[in-house]
């Protein structure tokens, strides 16, 4: 029986509670039926991330074709993963070779564990990341869910953490997340995008130099995904001598490299900035839930917002 990463076990139980605890204990019968049922072996160590477990196999006779089983904990956030996979197939991200949806689980194209955020030059991990996102970008199959249909419940939050939470964020930035909400977020074209779009879910490849994963399979506009990436690479701006020309940059070059109207991704930035903000003082973040490293990062997450704001 394969012994799943402790760590792993512990973040899910505080995660999920007893729902996860049940997983967990029930998760290592899962990949060895998974396993030979798929007639794959175990061929390295087991990984993770944050909802999953990675298990490197072989499938087929002799020495078979490398490939990854991927098993994640049951949550609505983690259903579409595969139809995305299906729709994309193969281009710009890893190809699927079999899904099991009732467990969560998908044998996928192995690659290598080297992400785009360990890339230094900066550029380069941007435009990698555009044009990426221009390929993901293709008509969404029927059935996937619509970001559209999530606007009404950000405008309602929005309010809503402007209201209980105490903050500094002047009225101007509030009413231009509102008002990209309202102008873009219900409006959204038929298009598959990532959903989830960072460095670190875009990875070397063999087959070709990038490819992504973990999709969330929303539909809505690929600038979405360009306010995603700018989110996740703020904290590599903090020190640039100019942090506002800095941040200018990553949008140029995002929306050249994607070919995007250049405002929709500021647009979507600040909005995915406010949003940053106010999650920051009601839930904490993931590499500081307390104290002054918070402070300092909602702080951060003010600024970001406010430069967004202004027009280039």
């Amino acid at each position: 029986m394969i012994a799943m990463p402790e760590e792993f076990a512990l973040s899910t139980v505080d995660r999920e509670g007893e729902a996860g605890a049940a997983w967990i204990a029930e998760l290592p019968g899962i990949v060895e039926e998974l396993l030979g049922r798929w007639g794959c072996v175990p061929d390295g160590k087991v990984m993770h991330g944050g909802v999953g477990v990675i298990v490197p196999v072989r499938r087929g006779a002799g020495a078979g074709e490398s490939a990854v089983l991927k098993v994640s904990f049951p949550h609505p956030g983690n259903v579409y993963e595969p139809d995305a996979f299906v729709a994309w197939g193969g281009c710009g991200a890893v190809l699927l070779h079999e899904r099991d949806d009732e467990r969560f689980a998908m044998l996928l194209e192995r690659v290598q564990p080297s992400t785009l955020a360990e890339v230094e030059d900066g550029d380069e991990v941007v435009t990698v990341a555009g044009r990426l996102n221009r390929r993901l970008a293709i008509p969404a199959p029927p059935g996937l869910p619509r970001l559209r249909e999530q606007a009404d419940a950000w405008e309602e939050q929005l309010r809503m953490d402007a209201e209980e939470l105490p903050h500094a964020l002047p009225r101007q930035v509030l009413d231009a997340a509102v008002a990209t909400v309202r102008e873009l977020g219900r409006a959204q074209p038929d298009t598959l995008i990532h959903g989830d779009f960072h460095a670190r879910n875009i990875l070397r490849a063999g087959r070709e130099p990038w490819l992504a994963v973990d999709p969330k399979g929303y539909v809505g506009d690929p600038a979405y995904d360009g306010g995603t990436l700018l989110k996740s690479r703020a904290l590599t701006l903090v020190e640039a001598d100019d942090l506002r020309k800095a941040v200018h940059r990553v949008l140029d070059v995002f929306a050249e490299a994607a070919e995007l109207d250049r405002e929709r991704v500021q647009r979507w930035a600040q909005f995915h900035a406010v949003q940053a903000a106010f999650w920051g003082r009601r839930h904490g973040f993931r590499i500081a839930r307390s104290g002054p490293r918070l402070d300092w990062l909602t702080e951060f997450a003010d600024r970001l917002a406010e430069l967004l704001t202004e027009r280039s």
